[in-house]
C-alpha cells in the first residue's frame, strides 16, 4: 500500500516503524539528549503520559496538535517506555500499554480510511475483512474479559472467526496493548535508570497512592478467610506450600503492602529466613519484571486453600473483591 505519513499522523501512532526511524535520526544518543534542553522537556512529557496511563480517566483531545515537535513528541512515548522498564513494576507496564493503545484506537476511530487501513495492516489485521484466521483470533482475545470473544461464544467456520461490524476497532486496540507489552520492560543501562531516579520516584509515589486510594489503609481485619487463614498458619509455624506463600504475597501487594511489610508478616514464622523470603517476596511483587496477580477464588479452591468460608464469600469469585466489599462496609459504618 503507497501510504506516505506526514509528521502529524506519526504522533498519533508512534509505535510504528516510520515513527521509530524519525526519533533515530534526531536522537543518537539518549544520555546527550536526555542532558539537553530538548531531552528534557520530551522528558516531561514522557512522565506525563505514564501519569496519564495511571489514571483512571483518558482525555486525548488535542494530544496530536502538541507543540512539541514530531521527533520529540515520539521520543516521550519511548522514554515512557523506559521510565516504566526502570521502575519495573508490572502492573504499570500493563498501564502504559493500555493507555497508548487506547490512545491509538482513538485517532484510528476518526482516522482516513488510507490510513486506518495502513495501521491495521502493518498491525497484522485488515480492517475491512468480515473475518479472521482462528490462530490469529485466539492470539488476541485470552485477555479480552467480556464472554462474547471466547472462541465458543464466536461462529466459527472453516477456520475464520466471524466478526461484527466494530468489533475489529476492538482488537486493533488489543493488538497494540498485545505488543507493548511483549516488549516491556526494555533493558536499560543502570546509568540510565539512575540518571532518571528522580522521574522514577515520582511516578512510583503516584502509583502507589492510587493504589491506597482504591484499597485504602491495609486492614486486617477485613482479610478474606483464607487469606487470615494463612497467615495464622504463618504464625503457628506451619509449613506453607508454594502456592500458598504465593497466594498470601501476591495479595498483600496488590492491596499496597510493601516488600518489607510483606517480609515483616512472614517474620512471625519460627523458621523465618530474612534473604530467602525477600527473594521470594521481590520475585512475585514484579522485580523480576513479571508483576503476578493474586490467585482467584476458583485457584484457591482448586489448591486446598479456600477455607473458613462465610456467607460473604458466597457474594464474590475474587479475594480482592472480598477485601473491597469488607473495606466498604466498616466505611460505611464509620461514616
Amino acid at each position: 500500500m503507497d501510504v506516505v505519513l506526514d509528521h502529524k499522523e506519526l504522533i498519533k501512532y508512534p509505535f510504528l516503524k516510520e515513527s521509530q526511524q524519525l526519533a533515530r535520526r534526531h536522537v543518537e544518543s539518549l544520555e546527550e539528549f536526555l542532558s539537553g534542553s530538548t531531552g528534557a522537556l520530551a522528558l516531561e512529557r514522557a512522565k506525563e503520559r505514564v501519569f496519564a496511563a495511571i489514571s483512571t480517566k483518558r482525555d486525548f483531545q488535542g494530544e496530536s496538535a502538541s507543540n512539541i515537535r514530531p521527533e520529540f513528541e515520539i521520543a516521550s512515548y519511548a522514554l515512557a517506555r523506559v521510565l516504566v522498564s526502570c521502575i519495573g513494576d508490572r502492573s504499570l507496564v500493563d498501564r502504559l500499554a493500555r493507555y497508548e493503545a487506547e490512545r491509538a484506537s482513538f485517532f484510528l476511530a476518526t482516522e482516513k480510511s488510507d490510513i486506518r487501513r495502513y495501521v491495521a495492516l502493518s498491525l497484522g489485521i485488515d480492517p475491512d475483512a468480515p473475518v479472521m484466521p482462528v490462530t490469529r483470533y485466539i492470539e488476541l482475545v485470552p485477555r479480552m474479559r467480556d464472554p462474547r470473544w471466547r472462541l465458543v461464544n464466536r461462529d466459527l467456520r472453516q477456520g475464520m472467526v466471524h466478526l461484527e461490524p466494530g468489533e475489529t476497532d476492538e482488537l486493533i486496540r488489543e493488538r497494540i496493548r498485545v505488543i507493548l507489552v511483549d516488549q516491556m520492560p526494555l533493558r536499560v543501562p543502570s546509568a540510565i535508570c539512575e540518571r532518571l531516579a528522580p522521574a522514577t520516584q515520582e511516578i512510583a509515589a503516584l502509583l502507589q497512592q492510587q493504589i491506597l486510594e482504591q484499597f485504602g489503609e491495609v486492614k486486617e481485619e477485613a482479610f478474606p478467610p483464607c487469606i487470615s487463614a494463612l497467615i495464622a498458619a504463618i504464625t503457628a509455624g506451619g509449613n506453607l506450600t508454594h502456592m500458598a506463600r504465593f497466594a498470601i504475597t501476591s495479595f498483600l501487594h496488590t492491596i499496597g503492602m510493601t516488600t518489607t511489610g510483606i517480609a515483616e508478616l512472614f517474620s512471625r514464622a519460627p523458621d523465618f529466613d530474612l534473604d530467602r523470603t525477600m527473594y521470594q517476596v521481590e520475585h512475585i511483587s514484579g522485580r523480576g519484571g513479571t508483576e503476578y496477580t493474586p490467585p482467584s477464588c476458583a485457584t484457591m479452591r482448586t489448591f486446598g486453600l479456600c477455607v473458613n468460608r462465610d456467607r460473604d464469600c458466597e457474594r464474590i469469585n475474587h479475594p480482592l473483591s472480598y477485601y473491597r466489599l469488607k473495606k466498604n462496609v466498616k466505611k460505611k459504618k464509620q461514616g
